[in-house]
């Protein structure tokens, strides 16, 4: 089928790989000239394993192309993909006018039936204002022109760090459409990962459901569609806030949050996963969809308590952290303090929201000294103060250290030479905002240790 995919950012470029990948024609459409010119070299924007290597192959097979126009990709499309971003403003509303932009384009090219899947994570509603703008804009550009087009609602479920896996191995599709025809064009679209009847590459990234699986499909209104999404990153946002409140509680009567987890993931009605304590949630997807949730919420009158208090416990969680620094140097002016991660989760280099970024913002405003290091992110985000050095050594971020802060998990600080990293310190202090090291082990080496809920 050819595909169309406007905005090619995160989840647009990854939907449009592997849409290339299981034997679509796909053309990526973004108006950020630079970005496509080095995807048109196979030269990914955004850091995801195994995601320049399906870009190479799609290119050199001619099922996928990377364009800045626009009216190429909607005029020599069936189904044309809305995946620009949505983010938060200032009161927690989503910021639609990027798929207002889109929509009103798409009408203006429109030139036979299509299909317009909302892809972007939209408000409640959004399906049938996208529609009228479509409308609005036809009726403006092509009034002559009897031209069909149905929206249809996919929501996306990709983490950042295994977004080719969650695509190609989901645990469901959604759909959301009033249209028959569009909703079977899309589980035609869908239909190699629905049957699991793809061939899978012998790359770095496991088989992770077996050929012929079948991946539950959920058909819905539009509607329902829309709030499934907004729905599901809310609960496990909640999940991680209610496991650090837990923790924080822990603190104070001397449990170990790492075994009230273990026992509470044991529970086949809660299950392990999203129940890590630690330094908070980050990233593109928490912060604005629940928030905007809550916006939504407000709007009808309602008063979305249970949202508003994960914002706040998540809020409070970064600043726990900072409170344990004062707590243990005391004096925080004119310390060096050492900050391990900076992108908001292992395996990505996404900044947004990172819990890191606010928390070291916070200790420079309180006179501190940082020194950061990533694997990943090289430079400095636009968030983070001025005053933060970025080390391109992990040691050297240690070197003459107060404290050390570790802040994303990533694998690479599993295996540090902690040996090494007493010698090099100035105090062996080490707060360890994921619970990743050892810590008997940092204890025998003489190291102090504050865990999260430990």
């Amino acid at each position: 089928m050819k595909v169309c995919i406007i905005g090619v950012g995160y989840v647009g470029l990854v939907t449009g790989v592997c849409l290339a990948e299981i034997g679509h024609s796909v053309i990526c459409v973004d108006n950020v000239e630079a970005k496509i010119e080095k995807l048109k070299k196979a030269v990914s924007p955004i850091y995801e394993s195994g995601l320049e290597n399906f870009i190479k192959k799609n290119l050199k097979a001619q099922r996928l192309q990377f364009t800045t126009d626009i009216k190429y990709g909607v005029q020599n499309s069936e189904i044309i993909f809305i995946s620009v971003g949505t983010p938060s403003l200032s009161n927690g509303q989503a910021d639609l006018s990027y798929v207002e932009a889109v929509a009103a384009e798409v009408g203006k090219y429109i030139n036979g039936e299509k299909i317009i899947v909302n892809k972007s994570t939209v408000p409640i509603g959004s399906g049938d204002w996208v529609s009228m703008i479509v409308s609005e804009s036809i009726q403006k550009n092509n009034p002559d022109k009897n031209v069909k087009f149905s929206v249809v609602s996919n929501p996306e479920f990709l983490r950042e760090g295994s977004a080719i896996g969650d695509t190609f191995f989901p645990d469901r599709i959604v759909i959301g459409s009033s249209s028959k025809s569009a909703i079977d064009k899309m589980l035609e679209l869908y239909s190699p990962l629905i049957d699991q009847s793809f061939d899978w590459p012998s790359i770095d990234i496991p088989r992770l459901l077996p050929k012929g699986h079948k991946v539950p499909v959920v058909v819905s209104d539009l509607t329902s569609a829309e709030m499934i999404k907004y729905a599901a990153n809310s609960f496990l946002a909640t999940k991680i806030s209610y496991i650090n409140e837990i923790a924080n509680i822990c603190e104070k009567v001397g449990a170990d949050i790492l075994k009230v987890a273990e026992g509470m993931g044991l529970d086949s009605r809660i299950g392990p996963k999203f129940l890590s304590a630690g330094i908070g949630w980050g990233g593109s997807c928490f912060p604005k969809d629940v928030s905007a949730l809550a916006y939504i919420a407000n709007e009808y009158g309602m008063s979305p308590q249970i949202l508003n208090s994960i914002i706040n416990v998540n809020r409070e969680q970064r600043l726990k952290i900072v409170k344990k620094v004062q707590d243990e140097l005391k004096i925080v002016k004119g310390k060096t303090i050492s900050v391990l991660g900076i992108a908001f989760k292992p395996n990505t280099d996404d900044t947004r929201e990172a819990p890191s970024i606010s928390i070291m913002n916070s200790l420079i405003n309180l006179g501190a000294r940082i020194k950061a290091y990533d694997p990943i992110v090289k430079e400095k985000p636009q968030t983070l103060s001025e005053k933060v050095i970025i080390s391109q050594d992990v040691y050297d971020s240690i070197k003459d250290a107060d404290l050390l802060i570790l802040a994303t998990e990533w694998d690479e600080f599993k295996n540090l030479d902690f040996a090494k990293i007493k010698s090099i310190m100035n105090n062996n202090i080490i707060i360890d905002g994921r619970n990743l090291f050892d810590r008997e082990k940092l204890l025998k080496l003489g190291f102090k240790y504050i865990g999260i809920g430990r």
